[in-house]
């Protein structure tokens, strides 16, 4: 058991999910993928007041994410994608996603928006910036 309640199915689907958004970024960008996630199923704030799964989380709708989408998203996790699932599911938290809510990637050659979603921007890792909630709106990944 982790720090969310989830099924193996359910880490299967957040291994994919990781892969479909951040493959080109390496393990490491995978990891705050799914940190990101986690931080959705953790948060009872904002748009993920009523987010409780792994599945609702990916799923959500508006507000989901695109990799669903991707071809790269449908092909089963590999042992080690399930690995790094398991490590963001057991609390494991890289910066700068430890605290973000949200991410995204910009156009090549642009700088992170100094706000995403009204949330400031906290880093960026290769071609993801990571936004975070102030402290106070989001108890739970603060």
């Amino acid at each position: 058991m982790g720090i969310i309640s989830y099924t193996e199915k359910e880490r299967d689907l957040l291994a994919r999910l990781m892969r479909a958004e951040a493959l080109g970024e390496g393990e490491m960008g995978m990891l705050m993928v799914g940190n990101v996630g986690v931080n959705r199923v953790l948060s009872t704030c904002l748009t993920f007041k009523n987010i409780t799964t792994i599945t609702q989380m990916i799923y959500q709708n508006p507000g989901g994410f695109s990799g669903t989408e991707s071809p790269l998203f449908f092909a089963a996790p590999t042992e080690n994608e399930k690995r790094l699932a398991d490590l963001v599911l057991s609390g494991k938290n890289y910066f700068p996603a430890t605290n973000a809510l949200w991410f995204y990637a910009p156009k090549k050659g642009e700088e992170c928006l100094p706000f995403w979603w009204d949330q400031k921007n906290i880093g960026r890792y290769k071609n993801h910036c990571f936004y975070e909630p102030y402290p106070g709106i989001c108890p739970e990944i603060h």
